[in-house]
């Protein structure tokens, strides 16, 4: 019954290996990931860097305005 089990895992984990039809989807998870992760580090120079960037957007807007 354990050999037959460990063929069958074995087998299995041999499939699964080989199977190369979830690499794309594999790739992309691991880039949001990565993407994720740049995004909590770097939160609070993004946060400010946007801020500026309205702040600039809003001064000029009201220069063309006035």
């Amino acid at each position: 019954m354990i050999g037959f089990l460990y063929r069958y895992g074995c087998n299995a984990w041999r499939i699964l290996r080989d199977d190369e039809e979830g690499i794309g989807t594999l790739e992309l998870v691991l880039i949001v990931a990565v993407l994720i992760a740049i995004v909590l580090v770097f939160r609070e120079e993004i946060i400010g860097f946007l801020r500026t960037l309205m702040e600039k957007v809003e001064n000029k807007s009201n220069e063309v305005f006035d």
